[in-house]
């Protein structure tokens, strides 16, 4: 049995989420997922005995037991260690649940899509552990998601309810992961919950766009290249054929422009960017890193090509040693699906600082909704509203293919 705070990782994928924990301080006991590829990663990580910087003595997942499994099949007896008792209960529950039927890279699904319903397994695993502390974390999508009525922002405050019904007080926020030091412009939505300890405020940003109010500045993706090795040129991917003439013509910060649909606020065509033809500006940090092989290009010198799946890595916080598992494409799907390491290591570390306090004498206070949440799902039906039949439309087309 450890001596650290203990965590129970669920939808663990290649270990993001743990490796910013346990740099904060908290010793993984349980880490578990259905994806092959994700458990090979974190077995290989693991056997590899990766040194956890600033802890002498401690690598990363020492003493996890690494469990794949299908969350809706397990039960609490198994996420417990070896030889624990029936009443013991971990420090953290952590993970970050599908994000697919919530983010706006997919078809919005939501509750419809039976990845959705893996929320409800957290909750019903958090039931039967009693954890003090929750942490979960997905893309900003879920927060306008609309519930069993159609309403957005049912699907996050029918989320909240479960919750407070189980006994949790419940905080949500929304975090840019380059206001803690990541070089890419990552925005995704973040829940605590405890039901017996004080609920921690969220870590404060430690960089800024412009560096004010005594704030580091961002750092950009050209900061972090220029401290990365050289790519293995087996993995460099050029631009060729009749695209490559397009791209080379780009200006940093802008992309090959896709197919204008008109809306009714937007009566020229509602214009947006290819996904796979974006030419990233190197002042600035990255765009979101995305599961799907084809990543940002960067302009370096006289020579354009894609960021390669050891870059991505890199900007998602993975240790350059970090084993992670499969061919090229494999590693892109896992490297987008993770946590941003630099984000869950300051959520760990505001954590441990609520832990650290001890059991609250009454239960703790749930705190109000964020005022910005209630915008963000106001405008989010106004746009719907007038837009609702060309998105359907859009929506068929998509699944169609």
């Amino acid at each position: 049995m450890t001596a650290s705070p203990t965590v129970v990782s669920l939808f663990s994928g290649a270990g993001g989420l743990d490796i910013g924990l346990e740099r904060a301080g908290w010793e993984t006991v349980v880490a578990t997922d259905i994806d092959p590829a994700a458990i090979r990663t974190l077995r290989a990580s693991q056997a590899a005995k990766i040194r956890i910087p600033g802890a002498p003595g401690r690598a990363y997942l020492a003493s996890a037991r690494i469990l794949e499994a299908d969350v809706c099949d397990l039960k609490a007896a198994d996420l417990r260690p070896t030889g624990a008792k029936p009443t013991w209960r971990p420090s953290l529950l952590a993970g970050g649940p599908p994000c697919q039927p919530w983010s706006s890279a997919g078809l919005q699904r939501g509750f419809g899509d039976s990845r959705g319903l893996l929320i409800r397994q957290m909750l019903r695993l958090a039931d039967e552990l009693r954890p003090r502390y929750v942490l979960m974390e997905n893309v900003r999508g879920l927060l306008t998601a609309v519930g069993s009525t159609g309403k957005h922002g049912e699907a996050i405050q029918a989320i909240h309810a479960e919750w407070r019904n189980l006994g949790y007080a419940v905080s949500w926020a929304t975090i840019n992961a380059a206001n803690y030091g990541a070089a890419q412009r990552r925005v995704r939505l973040v829940m605590i919950a405890t039901a017996d300890h004080e609920l921690p405020a969220f870590p404060p940003p430690t960089h800024d766009e412009h560096g004010r109010n005594g704030l580091k500045r961002w750092v950009s993706l050209g900061d972090l290249l220029s401290r990365l090795p050289n790519p293995d040129p087996s993995d460099i991917v050029e631009p060729s054929g009749a695209r490559a003439k397009e791209l080379l013509s780009l200006k940093p910060g802008t992309g090959i422009r896709t197919g204008g649909t008109v809306e009714h606020q937007r009566p020229g065509g509602h214009w947006g960017y290819r996904q796979d033809c974006f030419l990233a500006d190197l002042s600035l940090p990255s765009r979101t890193i995305r599961a799907a092989g084809t990543p940002d290009w960067i302009r370096l010198g006289k020579t354009m090509r894609r960021l390669t799946w050891a870059e991505c890595a890199a900007l998602q916080g993975f240790p350059s040693d970090w084993e992670l598992s499969g061919q090229r494409d494999a590693k892109f799907r896992l490297i987008g699906n993770a946590v941003q390491t630099d984000v869950a290591e300051a959520l760990g570390k505001s954590i441990m600082d609520g832990l650290m306090l001890g059991r609250c004498s009454t239960p703790p206070a749930c705190p109000e909704w964020p005022e910005y949440f209630t915008r963000r799902i106001r405008g989010a039906s106004a746009d719907h509203r007038a837009n609702a039949a060309t998105r359907s439309r859009h929506q068929s087309i998509q699944a169609s293919l």
